[in-house]
């Protein structure tokens, strides 16, 4: 039988670096608003449209629960859900 060979134990190249710094540890605003500049061209329209979106569907969702006299938000008539409840 032959002896196994004597193991080497190296640590790997990847644990002897040190730990990156996080790109969002302790930012102060004026940090983070110059990070915006970062961002592409391209994505600015696609920002403008999907706040718009987001915009008119609250507003739309609002006006709906405010101006709809038919759309019930509490209930109403007491009395009688509480002798529906008694027959079941």
């Amino acid at each position: 039988m032959y002896s196994s060979p004597v193991l080497r134990m190296m640590p790997s190249a990847r644990m002897m670096r040190p730990v990156p710094k996080e790109d969002q540890t302790a930012h102060t605003v004026s940090q983070r608003l110059r990070k915006l500049r970062k961002i592409p061209a391209e994505l600015i329209p696609l920002g403008v449209v999907v706040g718009f979106a987001i915009f008119a569907a609250g507003y739309s969702s609002f006006r709906k629960f405010y101006v709809d006299k038919n759309l019930r938000l509490a209930r109403q008539n007491r009395k009688d859900d509480d002798h529906a409840a008694e027959h079941h």
